[in-house]
């Protein structure tokens, strides 16, 4: 009996000799245009009939038929030449996620498998190889993000029929309580940082709670010393070894700041401080504009201001301090004297109330006990109140 042909697109199925059946099909292959043919295997026609209709639904939904033979390492680097750079990712982000793409995921074991052989598994070993190198909760996470954005994009342009990073869940970071200082220590530290450059900008740090790029970014035009108000509008990183001010880290860091007195005397000497410096350089300034500058009007290195911070926190016996150290140790003092946790994380910028809470929640005072204690004035004692003697 002869068999009914199959629809053009269908493809065709038949036994051979050996006992294997075969698949067949021809197509026009979604990422090229060109006209194609493939075939499968199986054991039975039902699994070989199974494989045929899972190939046609991946050229329905304009996927190649099956998964490229191309590396993971040669996809990642064609991604970076490319999709990397034609996003919206600020340009520190660009240069961080090239960087950890080139020595964690190009010439590693997940960079020579075929993006064919990608498997959950496969994602699984990579993760547990990059805690076995003792990398940071944080930049396991960060480099997971980068190759999972690298699948996505192999699944885009059809290379992928699925990315199977989205298959595991994201790296889980456990959140380290921050460390501070206290206002003793802090004024061993302004003490021990007076005489260096960056002693002004120390003080700052620890009188507003800005991030070290933000300050380092503020320009005079974002400071208004007679309202006592300063705006945040950018962030100073280095990228691709030149210092450059890109958008800040999240929508809310984007923000304005009122000026404690302290604060604003600050930034008063610090002016004062550019003035002088402007007319001993003459010809040699550098109208820059930003706040924190060199000795002729050029932008600060971030580098250095850590640098003159260890060497004053040695100075002061202080260890394991670094710039953030002082951004947490303003949100700490805060907290510490009853400054609402919602005020703080927005001076903070964080760009939700969970992560200063996750963060500076050990800090804050324990106000449980007030509160009940306003519930029970509020509702007053009762006029007729039963009690108990024990006998």
């Amino acid at each position: 009996m002869t068999q009914p042909r199959r629809a053009k697109g269908e493809g065709s199925i038949f036994r051979q000799s050996n006992g294997t059946w075969v698949g067949r099909i021809s197509f026009e292959d979604p990422v090229t245009g060109l006209l194609k043919k493939t075939q499968v295997s199986g054991k039975t026609k039902g699994m070989v009939s199974a494989q045929l209709n899972a190939i046609r639904k991946r050229i329905e939904h304009g996927v190649s038929a099956k998964d490229d033979s191309m590396s993971f390492g040669t996809f990642t680097a064609r991604w970076l030449a490319s999709s990397l750079v034609a996003s919206d990712r600020k340009a520190s982000t660009k240069a961080l996620y090239s960087s950890l793409a080139r020595t964690h995921i190009v010439g590693s074991e997940l960079g020579s498998t075929a993006l064919k052989r990608l498997r959950p598994t496969t994602v699984e070993r990579f993760v547990t190889h990059l805690r076995s190198k003792g990398l940071s909760d944080s930049s396991v996470r960060q480099i997971y993000t980068v190759a999972r954005a690298v699948g996505d994009a192999a699944v885009r342009d059809g290379l992928l029929g699925r990315n199977p990073f989205a298959a595991i869940r994201r790296p889980k970071v456990t959140p380290h309580e921050a460390t501070y200082l206290s206002p003793a220590q802090i004024k061993h530290l302004l003490e021990a940082s007076h005489r260096t450059r960056y002693g002004l900008l120390f003080e700052l740090l620890v009188n507003t709670g800005l991030r070290r790029g933000e300050a380092l970014a503020l320009t005079w035009r974002d400071v208004d010393l007679k309202d006592r108000t300063l705006r945040v509008r950018g962030t100073l990183a280095r990228v691709d070894g030149e210092l450059q001010v890109t958008d800040p880290k999240s929508t809310k860091s984007r923000r304005t700041i009122p000026l404690s007195e302290p604060a604003t005397d600050v930034l008063t000497r610090v002016k004062h401080r550019t003035a002088f410096e402007r007319r001993r350089a003459a010809q040699l300034w550098v109208d820059s504009g930003f706040v924190f500058v060199t000795d002729i009007g050029e932008p600060c290195d971030p580098r250095n201001a850590l640098r003159a911070l260890k060497a004053a926190a040695k100075e002061a016996g202080l260890d394991r301090i670094g710039l953030h150290t002082l951004r947490h140790s303003a949100a700490s003092v805060m907290l510490s004297n009853g400054v609402p946790i919602t005020v703080v994380s927005q001076i903070l910028g964080h760009s939700g109330i969970s992560i200063t809470v996750d963060v500076y929640g050990h800090v804050a005072p324990d106000v449980s006990r007030d509160a009940l204690d306003v519930l029970a004035t509020a509702l007053g004692r009762p006029e007729h109140r039963v009690t108990y003697k024990v006998t």
